[in-house]
């Protein structure tokens, strides 16, 4: 055989002239200048580290941020195939924190002629966004499920235009995220126009705030039917952003009033206002100018402005129609370990701390309270609505259920399925008609189950659980306690009268989903 042809002697040349890289030219690694060759397996085992976790060594209940059991019933849902689960749950009940939904003896039973047999996955919201502040358009969500603000520019094109074109089938909002209104946002579902602190889409090219060009979407886009002002989100609280020059192609400088030539810069806060006082006022400018629900969106840490801003809301009279309170466990956008890790409250102890507040100053009532962080599973949206919550925002189980993997790589721009990166070649395998229904599939599916379980509860809408409906094991000697014992309130009763009402409603959203019901 010819030596040139031997495919062992380019191996062995291969060898050689790696390690003669490896000891006398590379500086960088030790390892590698120590042990050439082996020490390259070191690193590329390593770097699949997460991948061998991920899919051979970790249980079905062990991996963060979202476990293979709950990854699992999320797949199987958006893909119509069976969820179920067989002989028995494999959970810890004695584990602290475990979710107990106390059932009633005999539960609410759906009439034949109940809208839930029409369409078991329609549950509107049981309160009307806007409504106290007497907004010129109050706004009641179609859905008690909607999705949480996602930027065109962290997600992909194909990513985005799914997730609308499933909101459109469910009649679910989609929010913008901070990166504002694309034109993949615009395939029929309603929308909340998220301004986070570059006001990127209603800015001036110099970041000056824009109300005029705030007007002119409103006025030119109906899908728009809340504003929702960020004043940070769950993984960064209180840590800016940059879109890299790099990643700006003429398409997202058009969409977020942007020049191409220089980085994105979302300030760490906002530069219109900068007390309680002056962001009221900002958000009374906005709503008077659109006519629209604007509220606001927060992680949660100290609690002083927060008492401020209730105080000030009962004295007055004026301020946000709606909060979002956003757990620190929440994630879309990549952020340092230690904001991700450390800074702000997970989201049962920021909400209960939050809702508190407003409670006292007699606004719970009067306030639309969204719920966010990793709560798009039906015993934790259930806990979450038992606590106060009036509708749930979900991101990454979104995600998901139109392929995320769970790959961790969203910041990187190599997402391998084509959802968080503007990469055409991975953008390609995402089938928009196909990614759109299995959206909508979760989604239905998501909502299904939690009416079935309010149903067992005893209740027709989510919104009438209970703290004391909810008990939480305590992890030592299997003692459970009640959702208000453990977080020392119970929640106000929110005024409701039925299904039918709720349908009815003149400011009820969904209207594309509506019109296929007959609704």
């Amino acid at each position: 055989m010819n030596l040139l042809t031997s495919a062992w002697f380019w191996i062995a040349l291969m060898a050689i002239l790696v390690i003669i890289r490896d000891i006398f030219i590379q500086k960088s690694h030790t390892i590698t200048h120590n042990f050439p060759i082996v020490g390259h397996f070191r690193y590329w085992l390593e770097r699949i580290g997460p991948e061998l976790r991920q899919y051979i060594v970790a249980n079905n209940r062990e991996e963060l941020p979202f476990n293979r059991q709950e990854r699992s019933w999320i797949y199987a849902s958006s893909k119509n195939e069976n969820n179920l689960q067989g002989f028995g749950t494999d959970q810890d009940f004695s584990s602290p924190g475990y979710i107990f939904i106390k059932n009633a003896m005999m539960g609410f039973n759906p009439s034949k002629e109940h809208l839930y047999h029409q369409n078991p996955g329609v549950l509107p919201a049981a309160k009307v966004i806007g409504l106290y502040h007497k907004r010129a358009k109050p706004f009641r969500p179609y859905s008690i499920i909607n999705i949480s603000g996602m930027s065109y520019g962290s997600l992909s094109a194909k990513a985005v235009e799914s997730l609308n074109k499933g909101a459109l089938l469910a009649g679910c909002y989609h929010n913008t995220g901070e990166g504002s209104l694309s034109p993949y946002h615009q395939n029929g579902a309603d929308v909340m126009l998220n301004i986070g602190t570059a006001y990127f889409g209603v800015r001036e090219l110099d970041g000056r705030f824009s109300m005029d060009k705030l007007k002119q979407k409103v006025e030119e886009n109906p899908c728009i039917k809340a504003i929702e002002l960020k004043l940070s989100q769950g993984a960064k609280p209180g840590k800016g952003g940059m879109l890299p020059k790099s990643k700006i192609n003429k398409e997202i400088a058009e969409i977020r009033h942007i020049p191409m030539d220089k980085d994105a810069i979302s300030p760490a806060f906002h530069s219109e206002f900068s007390t309680v006082p002056e962001m009221v006022d900002f958000i009374e400018s906005m709503a008077e100018a659109t006519g629209l629900p604007v509220g606001v969106k927060s992680a949660i840490g100290k609690l002083e402005q927060w008492e401020e801003l209730a105080a000030y809301m009962e004295k007055h009279g004026k301020g946000p129609d709606f909060i979002t309170i956003d757990g620190g466990e929440g994630g879309t956008g990549a952020a340092p370990h230690a904001f991700a890790d450390h800074v702000s409250m997970p989201f049962t102890f920021a909400f209960a701390k939050v809702y508190q507040i407003f409670q006292r100053h007699n606004l719970t009532d009067k306030i639309f309270f969204i719920a966010s962080g990793k709560l798009g599973f039906p015993e934790k949206a259930l806990m979450a609505f038992a606590m106060g919550a009036d509708s749930i925002h979900i991101a990454r189980e979104a995600m998901m259920s139109i392929g995320c993997i769970q790959a961790q790589k969203c910041h990187t721009n190599h997402c391998p399925t084509g959802i968080a990166t503007s990469n055409k070649w991975l953008q390609a395998g995402i089938d928009v008609t196909l990614k759109s229904e299995r959206y909508y599939r979760y989604h239905y599916t998501l909502v299904k189950e939690i009416a079935e379980i309010t149903h067992a509860c005893g209740y027709e809408h989510p919104t009438q659980m209970t703290m004391d409906d909810i008990e939480w094991s305590m992890g030592d000697n299997n003692r459970t306690m009640a959702l208000s014992k453990a977080l020392g309130y119970s929640k106000t009763e929110i005024s409701y009268s039925g299904l039918e009402e709720l349908v009815k409603c003149p400011h009820l959203g969904g209207l594309n989903a509506r019109k296929r019901l007959s609704l």
